[in-house]
């Protein structure tokens, strides 16, 4: 049997397969339902498969990574702490940062769809655990429920290392945004798995940033985003639900 550096006999395999499972495109929590605001840029003809690439990497960096990415690391450091109302106060925070409502509800709605399954699937201790807890009080409506806080505590219930969490989440973002790339026709499956591979450096570059932000630095700020997204709320026809 393997040990690894910190003395886990199984290399923390148990945890990776859990992270692994969690990321899986076919893990059944709505993101297929989403294109990240890529289909807002694709409509107002801002994006072509040449800049699709420079636009994921630029979401990542002043979006995703001082939003989300920064709630699930803080999300997970608190989870780990059974500190609720730090975990809430995140949440809470979380959902507020979120301008446009298609963004907002994309978030809950997918945060909810994510933790019922990982409820029956990912518990390691059904009913008394920290999973457990936290789905109370989304159901209790103390806590919106979205989708990188949900992520957080299911990795942390599970112990997974935060920044492992984190660059998980981010990749899971980056395979969601480059399949809502192939069926709007802004790439092919030979590019998309090069868009993935040169992203890896900015998902390292973002992971960083995100572990050592505190709460009040959670949030981003890409105003071009946000129009897209709310244009894309009132578009006459959508693939997406983002």
């Amino acid at each position: 049997m393997n040990s690894d550096p910190d003395g886990d006999p199984d290399g923390g395999l148990d945890a990776l397969l859990v992270g692994l499972q969690l990321t899986d495109s076919a893990f059944p929590s709505g993101m297929y339902t989403l294109s990240h605001g890529l289909e807002g840029f694709a409509q107002a003809r801002a994006v072509d498969q040449d800049s699709m690439p420079l636009l994921l990497a630029d979401l990542l960096r002043h979006s995703v990574g001082p939003a989300d990415a920064t709630a699930l690391a803080l999300a997970h450091r608190a989870a780990t702490a059974a500190d609720w109302d730090a975990l809430v106060e995140v949440d809470q925070r979380l959902y507020a940062t979120k301008l446009n409502r298609e963004l907002r509800q994309a978030s809950t709605r997918t945060g909810r769809q994510l933790l019922d399954t990982a409820v029956l699937a990912l518990d390691p201790a059904p009913g008394t655990g920290p999973l457990g807890r936290y789905a109370g009080l989304v159901t209790d409506r103390r806590t919106p429920g979205c989708q990188p806080v949900a992520v957080a505590v299911v990795h942390a219930a599970n112990g997974v290392p935060v920044a492992r969490a984190v660059a998980a989440d981010l990749f899971a973002f980056c395979s969601s945004f480059v399949g809502a790339a192939l069926r709007l026709r802004l790439t092919d499956h030979r590019r998309a798995q090069v868009t993935l591979r040169a992203t890896a450096p900015v998902i390292r570059e973002v992971t960083a940033a995100a572990l050592a932000r505190e709460l009040p630095d959670l949030g981003g700020c890409v105003p071009l985003a946000d129009v897209m997204s709310a244009r894309h709320e009132r578009a006459e026809a959508r693939m997406f639900a983002t």
